[in-house]
This record gives C-alpha cells, sequence and structure tokens, in this order.
C-alpha cells in the first residue's frame, strides 16, 4: 500500500507552527494528504528532536501500521531524526526518489503487577522517589540471580543504549541485535547484598522480574522513555522484548553507527 497520509506532531509554537504550514503545502505539491487524526495517517512525522519523537511513538500508541519520520529543530541531527528543518529539499529528494531505508527498531514490554501492559523506546527506568535505596530481587527467567540494593536500574533497548543508560557507563548496543541492557544505579555491595556490579545484556526470549522488597520504599519512580509512571504500592515488574517493532525511516547514508560517531566523537 502506498504511503500517502502524513500526520505532523509537533508543539503547538509560533514558530512551529508557521514551519509545519511550509510542509503542510510541500506535502500537497506532492501529492500528499495531511490529516489531522494520527489515526487516519500511515506516515507520522515527528518535529523537534529525540524527545519529541519519543512522544510521538507514545502517544499514537506505538503503531504497527505506519512509518514514523523524525525532523530536528534543534540544530543537529538527533539519534531518530534523519532530516533537519531546513533541508525540506532533501527530505522530497530522498521520499521521492527512494534514497531512504524503513529500519524497524526494538522495544521493551513492561508490565506491573496487574496493571495493563505499556512500551518503551529507550528505556524502562526504576528509581528511588525518596532518599533511601530500592532493595530488588532480580530474577533472569526463573533463576534467582541477584539481590539488588541501590538508587534503581535502567533496562534500555539498543537505541536507547546511547541515552540514559550510556550516561551511568551503559554499553553501546547496535540495534539490529534484538536484546535489552540492565545497568545498574549506584548499587551497594556488601556481604549481605551482591550485585554483578556491572550492565548486562539479555537475548530477547529472556525475561527479566524485579520484586520490590517492601522495606519502606515501597513507591518506586517508574521511567517509560520520558514519561513517569504513576503507580503506586508496586511489588513486580516484569519486562522483556516486544514482538512489536517501531517501524523509521532512515537515509540510505545515514546509518546508526554513524549517528554515534556524529553525536559522541
Amino acid at each position: 500500500m502506498e504511503r500517502r497520509n502524513l500526520y505532523f506532531f509537533y508543539r503547538k509554537e509560533d514558530k512551529l507552527i508557521e514551519y509545519v504550514e511550509q510542509l503542510h503545502q510541500l506535502a500537497k505539491e506532492h501529492q500528499f494528504t495531511v490529516v489531522d487524526d494520527a489515526d487516519k495517517a500511515n506516515i507520522i512525522v515527528s518535529i523537534g528532536g529525540d524527545g519529541t519523537f519519543l512522544q510521538a511513538v507514545r502517544k499514537t500508541n506505538f503503531r504497527q501500521d505506519c512509518l514514523y519520520v523524525g525532523i530536528s529543530t534543534t540544530g543537529a541531527l538527533n539519534l531518530y531524526c534523519d532530516f533537519h528543518a531546513d533541508e525540506t529539499d532533501k527530505m522530497v529528494e530522498a521520499m521521492l526518489h527512494e534514497k531512504v531505508e524503513v529500519r524497524r527498531y526494538p522495544i521493551i514490554e513492561v508490565k506491573v503487577d496487574n496493571n495493563p501492559s505499556f512500551y518503551c523506546l529507550n528505556e524502562c527506568s526504576i528509581r528511588s522517589a525518596i532518599i533511601k535505596t530500592l532493595v530488588l530481587e532480580v530474577y533472569i527467567d526463573d533463576l534467582h540471580f541477584e539481590t539488588f540494593r541501590g538508587d534503581g536500574m535502567i533496562i534500555s533497548t539498543p537505541t536507547g543504549s546511547t541515552a540514559y543508560n550510556k550516561s551511568v557507563r551503559g554499553a553501546v548496543v547496535d540495534p539490529l541485535l534484538p536484546c535489552m541492557q540492565v545497568t545498574e544505579l549506584a548499587s551497594l555491595n556488601t556481604n549481605q547484598y551482591r550485585t554483578l556490579d556491572s550492565p548486562f545484556i539479555l537475548s530477547g526470549t529472556r525475561k527479566l522480574t524485579l520484586r520490590d522488597v517492601q522495606d519502606g520504599n515501597d513507591f518506586p519512580t517508574i521511567g517509560m522513555d520520558n514519561e513517569a509512571l504513576s503507580i503506586r504500592n508496586v511489588k513486580q515488574i516484569d519486562i522483556k522484548l516486544s514482538e512489536k517493532r517501531i517501524k523509521t525511516v532512515k537515509l540510505k547514508d545515514n546509518s546508526f553507527w554513524e549517528k554515534v560517531k556524529r553525536t559522541f566523537l
């Protein structure tokens, strides 16, 4: 099916509103249809930075039947944004002359107690909401792996490995590997509490279970990418790689590792 229905996701700021009006006109000139309802779109265009892209994916419910396109307005290209706002001619040429490729990025599925599952494109983070350490029993599949005590944990996707995970010395992971990475936040290692004390990577077939030891710190903050989840009295968190994949448009000469080099080196 030819993808011709566009939906623009952006903050309603004067500068961006004016820019999006230009994109509307450009889309019409090239026989694209701009829709006001994201459910009717088969191309969802995020305008902003990586944070806006994450919001676009979340607010449109991690659609599996559409493409996500990122346009950066931050002065530089971002991990999820292959196009810059000043390069409208380049966007049109790439789309019309098939100079783009579709990439499928893994996401993780998170279930907290008996609540409905939610999804993360970057990471799920579990952190102490008060000045007190968390105690978590960590299971890989059905194996009790370790007892963690510290500030929290980050479970990241391969693309999310360059975000919060990297800032706490987690590894950068190629998104062609279907996996998730577990990284500790300030673990406390004593005779009573022992952890691996290094990031570790789980294959896409594994399930990670975190059980909160109820010791007076029963209200951890759970982050879904760049949003917080408001669930109290958390007892168990189950995390696995989802069967879903986010389909994004990337330029053929702009691989993940080219983006990593441009951003960090």
